[in-house]
């Protein structure tokens, strides 16, 4: 590790079942986020509530672009507008999670899961459906802010990526699970189905709101917030041994670095934590301009699109699912072993590709109206599952894990909530655009993303140090050493000490 740093201690069952818990937060943003794809594809729902779109699959498809048919911004909003109370809420979780600890979070947005499940399975008109995705969007802003940090504080720095990724994991079972449920869900004679597929979060949720109170709060946070006997007690328990001075050290000095900070969003701006906040703004950005919402948004409506019946639509987005909990739960062995880099340029080549041929294949083979032949519907769903694979290696989980454990105590808070509102934001704008840029720029859209791949895969490549086996509160040290940082960590520190502006 960092310097020679080796901490004692082992992966205990007591960590295991505890990330597990918090981990489901996970789960209920992969599917949340997922299950209005395969909703808003069903008849009988576009029927009550998007009459419209059902106008233009149905009586006007003859003169409807393939491009356009689900070309509207009230559509969209059901979709995304969960991430517009999402960002509003994670700058109310930064304080809750610094001051009550991660498990508080983890429990507010537990209970906000609960009830926008519930009020989403009884809607009966659009703004129901709309105020009930808003409530989601609250308890992503809360987990999303809080489960990540949970995460990373509790599970030993060798094995920090592996449990890192139960997140991901989570999120991508979770759209499988959505997927699945969907394509049983549509088969309900009556057309109520969807209601169960908008209700059925709410098990994840009572779940995790129940375990909440009974999780162990993490040392990090017990020292935060002055209880450091706690603390020390807690951190021997979770790592299995008495022998934990060396990590407990460390701990203490960071938090003491932390108590001098009142401010934590003015003190990131300090020239020293440049490269912190540029990673908290940038990695989210490119996490979102991969394109995935082609996949978890939009997934059915994107093979009803080229001809795939309703059925055949949720099905693809079963066997998508599926190439991504795979891919996931494989870069679970291998992202503390090859690093987190090389999984990125990786990711980035397995996406890049396939985006191209797809693009290609609608371009020349898909018109504005009719389908495209079984054999050339198959080849998508193909390119999509590699597609989603390579997200599942690397910008999925990678996003959160690096922005996870790259942040110094004193502005993690601060430096998290900014990461997940960047990417609350930037997936609200993308999806909210998505639909209108696909009618009008129709296969071109595959090929937007794939530029912005290989503008990120670069990025990371030159910017990026790897932190692969760096304890936490030792991360500090990959600034220093890396080429380019160097001078913003370095001439930020004589700033400070010389008592000269902070800021830009």
């Amino acid at each position: 590790m960092g310097e020679g740093v080796q901490y004692n201690g082992k992966i205990t069952k007591f960590v295991v079942l505890s990330c597990i818990i918090a981990a489901l937060g996970g789960q209920i943003f992969g599917y949340g986020s997922s299950v209005t794809g395969g909703v808003t594809s069903m008849e009988s729902f576009l029927k009550q509530f998007f009459p419209g779109i059902y106008r233009k699959m149905n009586e006007e498809k003859q003169t409807t672009s393939n491009y356009c048919k689900f070309d509207s911004q009230v559509l969209t909003f059901f979709n995304s507008g969960f991430l517009v109370s999402g960002l509003i809420a994670t700058f109310f979780a930064s304080p809750v999670t610094r001051a009550l600890g991660r498990k508080a979070s983890i429990f507010i947005g537990g209970v906000a899961f609960f009830v926008g499940s519930v009020l989403g399975g009884a809607a009966n008109n659009v703004y129901m459906l709309i105020f009930s995705r808003l409530l989601l969007g609250i308890g992503f802003g809360f987990t999303n802010q809080s489960v990540p940090l949970y995460l990373s504080e509790m599970a030993p720095p060798q094995f920090r990526g592996a449990f890192n990724f139960g997140f991901q994991l989570c999120v991508a079972n979770g759209g499988l699970l959505s997927s699945l449920v969907n394509y049983g869900t549509q088969k309900i004679k009556g057309g109520w189905g969807w209601r169960i597929s908008l209700a059925l979060t709410a098990v994840p949720a009572l779940i995790l709101t129940i375990s909440a109170p009974f999780l162990p709060e993490t040392p990090n946070s017990l020292v935060q917030r002055g209880s450091q006997e706690r603390s020390k007690k807690m951190l021997q328990k979770i790592r299995g041994t008495n022998d934990v001075q060396a990590e407990f050290d460390d701990l203490i000095a960071a938090s003491n670095a932390s108590a001098t900070i009142r401010h934590p969003f003015k003190k990131i701006l300090q020239r020293k934590y440049r490269p912190q906040l540029v990673m908290s703004i940038a990695i989210p950005f490119f996490q979102q301009v991969t394109g995935i919402n082609l996949v978890a948004f939009y997934a059915p409506m994107l093979f009803l699109t080229i001809g795939s019946g309703v059925s055949a639509s949720l099905m693809a987005s079963v066997f998508i699912g599926i190439s991504g909990n795979l891919s996931t739960f494989c870069s679970l062995f291998v992202v503390d072993k090859l690093g987190r880099k090389a999984l990125f340029r990786i990711g980035g080549i397995m996406m890049f590709v396939p985006l191209i041929i797809i693009g290609g294949i609608m371009a020349a083979k898909l018109g504005d109206q009719g389908g495209l032949s079984q054999a050339y519907g198959i080849s998508i769903l193909i390119f999509v599952c590699i597609y989603t694979a390579g997200f599942a290696l690397s910008w999925g989980p990678l996003a959160w894990l690096v922005t996870s454990e790259i942040f110094p105590l004193e502005i993690r808070s601060a430096a998290q909530s900014i990461n997940v509102a960047v990417s609350f934001l930037c997936t609200f704008i993308i999806a909210q655009l998505f639909l209108a840029m696909l009618c009008h720029l129709k296969a071109a859209l595959f090929f937007f993303f794939a530029t912005w791949l290989v503008v990120m895969t670069g990025f990371v490549y030159i910017f990026l140090p790897e932190t692969k086996d760096v304890p936490i509160e030792k991360m500090d040290q990959i600034w220093r050493a890396h080429w380019f940082w160097k001078r913003f960590v370095c001439d930020g520190e004589e700033y400070e000490g010389n008592s000269k502006p902070e800021g830009p």
